[in-house]
């Protein structure tokens, strides 16, 4: 794939940015940047990806994202129409590993951050029901000003460092090449999955989004993100498939022909292969959560 370089803005004031974001357009792209990223969402929910990883994202998910470690938060349909009352609201945190200075993550008392960091660099996922106390530091970041910002920054990443077997997200022979002539083709990919994945998507149609015929297509994806654009379409489709189930309103015979399955079998399978769970019991792990 190939993200896009986004320039994060500091304010002469402040060694490191923190931001309240209520548009879902914001940064609506696949990008990348040299500072870390700390990112809460209060409300809105999606589709995350990160580095090769794609899953849902919903309120209450804290996510760590190391630097030049591509992303991209793209929230659901209805989060675009202001007639339909969801409402997005994230704190985005963004700094520079060496900000506090490079002796700073070579002391003894900051051994714990710095494998923090280390291991962000795959991304990292926590949620807010789980991890009271970050959620808390992350808003005492926002709210702070001066030397306390610092601190309550160092506080959270200490919080988040002491979580035992932090789930990472992005595979760890992900590699990602920071060319951006294509950065528009695969963005082009990407709206076109989403605006289709519920229909059958015939391979020559979304080569031709692309430019390229399909056999050239199925290389091209798979050189560039790792896996095929059939599990890609797949993922994205359990992902929507999880959005369903938590709303409960439909039964899962037909969120599976509302999420773009052809048969009941098919969409079970993949399901299970990528949750790790049967619909049933994501949902059932979901009501006594």
């Amino acid at each position: 794939m190939k993200p896009r370089l986004l320039k994060v803005p500091r304010t002469p004031a402040h060694s490191f940015s923190v931001r309240e974001d209520r548009d879902p357009y914001i940064n609506n792209r696949w990008h990348y940047h040299p500072e870390v990223e700390l990112i809460y969402f209060h409300e809105g929910g999606g589709t995350q990806f990160v580095g090769d990883h794609i899953a849902r994202f919903d309120a209450g998910d804290i996510i760590l994202v190391g630097s030049n470690l591509p992303h991209y938060w793209r929230h659901d349909d209805p989060y675009f129409n202001e007639d339909s009352g969801r409402k997005v609201h994230s704190t985005v945190i963004h700094f520079s590993e060496n900000f506090w200075g490079e002796p700073f993550l070579q002391l003894p008392e900051t051994k714990p951050i710095r494998h923090l960091l280390e291991k962000a660099r795959r991304g990292i996922r926590v949620h807010a029901r789980e991890h009271r106390n970050i959620p808390l530091l992350v808003e005492k970041i926002r709210d702070t000003e001066g030397v306390g910002r610092i601190i309550a920054l160092i506080e959270c990443l200490s919080a988040f460092a002491s979580v035992a077997d932090l789930p990472l997200l992005s595979s760890i022979g992900f590699r990602h090449d920071f060319s951006e002539v294509e950065s528009d083709r695969i963005n082009a990919i990407y709206d076109y999955t989403f605006r289709h994945f519920s229909q059958k998507i015939y391979l020559e149609q979304v080569a031709a989004v692309a430019g390229l015929v399909p056999n050239s297509f199925c290389r091209y994806f798979k050189s560039r993100t790792g896996k095929t654009y059939t599990q890609f379409l797949t993922e994205i489709r359990v992902g929507h498939a999880c959005k369903l189930l938590i709303d409960n309103r439909i039964s899962i015979k037909q969120l599976c022909f509302e999420s773009g399955f052809s048969n009941f079998t098919c969409f079970h399978k993949n399901f299970k292969m990528i949750t790790g769970k049967s619909p049933q019991h994501y949902l059932k792990e979901h009501l006594m959560g």
